[in-house]
């Protein structure tokens, strides 16, 4: 079970490159992420509108605490061009002592 400090990792594709850097300093600077990683020549297959799509997207990867998903869904609503964007929180089950207590100090501001 999940509590407040316990460490997640959350998908978020993004339209292209620039977009993504745009969410992911945001999302610094407010403290409701750690870091970002941004992954470019993403290939997204789905259905959308009844319609099958396959688009070109970059996916930014971002490390934060269960605390803070509320309020990074509702940041990434905000900045994000996409009507829908992918939001999606999986939980860390294990990692690095040192850099699990740097993402709780980063994201408790």
């Amino acid at each position: 079970m999940l509590n407040e400090d316990s460490a997640i990792v959350i998908l978020i594709t993004c339209g292209d490159k620039q977009e993504a850097q745009n969410i992911s300093s945001v999302l610094v600077s407010n403290n409701l992420i750690a870091c970002g990683n941004i992954l470019s020549d993403v290939t997204s297959i789905f259905r959308w509108e009844n319609r099958i799509e396959n688009e070109e997207e970059v996916l930014l990867i971002a490390k934060s605490r269960q605390a803070r998903f509320d309020a990074i869904i509702q940041k990434v609503k905000e900045l994000h061009s996409y009507q829908t964007p992918e939001i999606i929180a999986l939980p860390v089950v294990a990692g690095s002592e040192d850099y699990l207590k740097w993402l709780v100090d980063e994201t408790s501001g």
